[in-house]
């Protein structure tokens, strides 16, 4: 085993910067940071954190759009040893009230960069009750929050009861370089490294605290096992660094020399010219309502981006076709993993032949174990069976922070972790993603998958993305209901649809009902449709 695949995150961005020095890696827009640089940056901020009075442990939360400043003191925190909590930037009021207090907050980094018509500093006053009214804003002492000690405003406001950029970064000037790195020394593998919040598909979001090792050992491993990656590679990734799918390749590039490129805000314009002008040679994209506004925008030609060597993309076997279809002279990677086990336990590999692309997510990496168990019964089955997907090793998370109910129905007593997802693994080894549990329709008794319906709807020449729900019958007790996204310029009707499906699944499976939805209607988490949003705005259409 060597030192990158099992390392602290801290001891990573070390040796990247004494491997790679002046080599750049990372770019936010048009702000740049090379591997020394960027360790000179995250010195600083580790300077600052302490100058706050952050110790070992300690919980820092980080509320901000992509920018670098997030990339800086993220690293900054890892080499003090703290506890990196990454915000998922669209919680509102409410969840960010919830999470503030559940996650142990210590300090609080935000941003007054507005995202997406986003503004923080509104949204703080708001859901951090006396905040502006604070007499000293490093010992805040708030009702909601009261392990909150400081909310740090790195930006170029100063709002009342915030530690603004000057001062935070003038606390610097209390500890040294060499404080922080005998620090970064003690900290152990497995000392948790980083709590992300589950975001998905269900209602309320849990903590899942990552240990350096299953954090940095899992990515490293996946990313050098599949991407190839070098330091001659440009890797645009333009997911939220508050995501697993952004965190998981920024390390795979410090592991490799490779350069990280990501934007602030996902917009198919900006995107096409970023991919251009920064000539990137590989695209992790991952989410069809990503890479569709991508290559359905007009600026898109193909003809240009032949330096794009691989795609990442997740979505069902039609879906996959369908893009490959549209990119026919790359290589393409397909993935499995959700935030408990890693970010990602399986890739595809790059010289794999186009159906085992469309088709599954490839192996476990090494040492990671994947297990598929029956629903009911819970042993194992076969190859190519369907059933619960498991998974065991350093990739595991430590289970949900202060849930001990839900611990107990999450692990067994041998160390396996129940995801929540359905799959098959072929005689290969290869895991295949069929949807979530939850995810499974009981139509008049029938157990239907989602994604078989989602399938078949997006080999329609009109539909774009479609999500299949679970709604209310008085007959069945649920019917399907599918959402559909049109292709630009596309036009097609609830019964053109269900006519479709005639005569290719059976018609208890068709949908009921069919709503058309624009791109940017879709309820989203930071990278997944949720669909209990879905079925709340079914009902209220419904009333």
């Amino acid at each position: 085993m060597s030192w990158c695949e099992a390392t602290t995150f801290g001891d990573l961005l070390v040796r990247a910067a004494e491997k790679y020095g002046a080599n750049e890696a990372v770019v936010v827009q048009d702000e740049r940071r090379s591997f020394e640089g960027l360790l000179a940056a995250a010195l600083q901020a580790g300077r600052s954190l302490l100058g706050l009075g952050v110790s070992r442990g300690d919980a820092v939360g980080i509320l901000m759009p992509n920018c670098m400043d997030f990339v800086e003191v993220m690293f900054g925190g890892a080499l003090i040893g703290a506890r990196i909590v990454p915000i998922n930037a669209r919680y509102k009021d409410r969840e960010l009230g919830y999470l503030f207090e559940n996650a142990d907050l210590t300090v609080l980094l935000t941003s007054d960069l507005v995202d997406q018509h986003t503004d923080y500093v509104e949204i703080l006053d708001s859901c951090l009750p006396g905040l502006s009214a604070t007499s000293d804003p490093t010992a805040l002492g708030l009702d909601l929050a009261p392990k909150l000690r400081s909310v740090v405003m790195l930006g170029n406001s100063s709002p009342p009861g915030t530690v603004d950029r000057e001062h935070f970064e003038s606390l610097a000037e209390e500890a040294t370089d060499g404080d922080v790195h005998r620090l970064r020394t003690r900290i152990a593998i497995r000392d948790i490294a980083m709590m992300m919040y589950t975001s998905g598909t269900t209602a309320d979001p849990k903590g899942c605290p990552t240990t350096h090792e299953a954090l940095v050992r899992t990515a490293v491993t996946g990313c050098r096992n599949c991407f190839e990656l070098t330091t001659e590679d440009r890797f645009w990734d333009p997911l939220p660094l508050f995501h697993m799918s952004a965190v998981f390749p920024l390390i795979g590039c410090l592991d490799a020399g490779s350069t990280y490129i990501t934007l602030t805000h996902m917009d198919p314009e900006a995107a096409i010219r970023q991919l251009r002008e920064e000539a990137c040679t590989f695209s992790f994209s991952t989410f069809p309502t990503v890479t569709n506004a991508i290559l359905d925008h007009p600026d898109w030609d193909s003809r240009e981006f032949a330096r794009i060597r691989a795609w990442n993309n997740v979505s069902s076997p039609d879906g996959l076709r369908e893009l490959h279809k549209r990119l026919p002279d790359s290589r393409h990677l397909n993935a499995y993993g959700c935030t408990e086990i890693g970010g990602v336990a399986c890739f595809t590999r790059p010289d794999d032949p186009p159906e085992t692309w469309a088709t599954t997510s490839g192996r476990p990496f090494d040492g990671i174990e994947i297990e598929v168990r029956d629903l009911e019964t819970g042993q194992p089955v076969g190859p190519g069976e369907r059933g619960s997907i498991w998974s065991r090793g350093y990739n595991l998370f430590e289970g949900y922070y202060k849930d001990a109910a839900k611990n107990a129905e999450s692990f067994d007593d041998d160390g396996w972790f129940c995801t929540g997802d359905i799959g098959a693994i072929d005689p290969e080894g290869r895991v295949s993603y069929l949807g979530r549990v939850k995810d499974m329709l009981k139509v008049g008794g029938e157990n239907v998958a989602a994604v078989e319906i989602e399938s078949l709807l997006q080999t329609h020449p009109s539909v774009s993305i479609a999500q299949v729900i679970a709604v209310p019958d008085a007959r069945y007790v649920e019917v399907p209901a599918a959402y559909i996204e049109l292709r630009p310029g596309c036009e097609t009707t609830e019964r053109e649809l269900t006519d479709y499906c005639e005569g290719k699944i059976a018609r208890f499976k068709i949908p009921r009902y069919v709503r058309f939805i624009a791109a940017s209607e879709w309820p989203m988490s930071a990278t997944k449709i949720q669909k209990f949003r879905l079925q709340e705005r079914f009902a209220e259409e419904a009333q």
